[in-house]
């Protein structure tokens, strides 16, 4: 029998799902850097379209291959439609503009305040309860914005216009998720995410035709790997292992994920890019992941004498 820890939450994970969490928060949080990277020889939407086009295409074929039914039918187009324009076309247009104006490292510290838009914005129109974890977190990424605000605007290259557009990112990312918890779905969730890449991808082309110059497609080999990488890492593996995990892991063990993948991010992009983190981002990240803790990890509770 495989060997299993425990999580978080209380709840027991395998040792398979284990160092598939590992996995895929390495994976995603050296994303962060090569996304950067591939920017230095290839416009934001044309990157983004060829590689969401590439891993859906590898997506489709392999669901496919393990039988999922592939074709949403009647009702089900309109939930790929309103679910993709802001988790996939809204999230990866717009965050990868981010990515474009700050250091890689510092747009995943951003990036990664959506689970805390996600229960504020449950709170300020949804209904949901004001409690003083929410109050903190709310805080806690104000702290962390500030921080990176103060840099920018004191860098001699800052670009304070990049946190709006991750703030903004990362709220159409929390918008999608509220979205998808109310939604009633009837088709699998694999083969909604490859639509809404589909979808998604289809948008980004008519976006860069009308917006950037066609590309020249004479790239180094480090920017051939670094597309590789986002088509078959970030929007193929990482989608796989993702959906793998998401029914079983419990939020507590997500919720240490998410924390990790702005750190991965910070410390890779010093050898990929050559990006050094100053004491801001330390500092930033440091409030981001006390934020994300309060609004995902479970209270704990006192144990009940027999």
């Amino acid at each position: 029998m495989p060997p299993r820890h425990q999580g978080a939450g209380g709840r027991v994970i395998s040792r398979r799902q284990l160092l598939g969490l590992v996995a895929l928060t390495l994976m995603w949080g050296i994303n962060w850097p090569m996304m950067k990277l591939s920017l230095r020889e290839l416009t934001p939407m044309y990157f983004r379209a060829v590689t969401m086009t590439c891993g859906a295409l590898w997506l489709y074929v392999f669901y496919r291959a393990r039988g999922l039914r592939m074709l949403p039918v009647g009702t089900e187009w309109r939930s790929v439609i309103t679910l993709g324009i802001p988790n996939m076309l809204g999230w990866h247009t717009v965050s990868i503009l981010g990515v474009k104006e700050l250091a890689s490292g510092r747009a995943a510290i951003l990036g990664f305040t959506m689970p805390i838009w996600t229960v504020l914005i449950g709170v300020l129109f949804l209904g949901d309860k004001l409690t003083r974890r929410v109050a903190f977190a709310a805080i806690a990424v104000a702290v962390a914005i500030a921080l990176l605000i103060s840099h920018e605007f004191t860098a001699l290259s800052g670009r304070p216009l990049g946190i709006l557009w991750m703030e903004l990112a990362a709220v159409l990312w929390a918008i999608g998720t509220l979205m998808m918890r109310r939604a009633h779905l009837t088709l699998p969730v694999e083969t909604l995410t490859v639509w809404m890449m589909i979808l998604g991808s289809v948008c980004l082309w008519g976006i860069a035709w009308i917006s950037e110059p066609w590309p020249v497609w004479q790239f180094s080999t480090a920017m051939w790997i670094s597309l590789a990488y986002g088509a078959l890492i970030n929007y193929g593996f990482a989608q796989i292992i993702w959906a793998g995990l998401a029914r079983n892991l419990p939020p507590a063990t997500s919720a240490m994920s998410i924390m990790a993948i702005p750190v991965v991010g910070i410390m890779t992009a010093t050898v990929i890019v050559g990006e050094w983190p100053n004491w801001q981002d330390f500092v930033a990240i440091v409030f981001v992941m006390a934020a994300i803790a309060a609004v995902l990890l479970p209270p704990r509770t006192r144990g009940k004498i027999a």
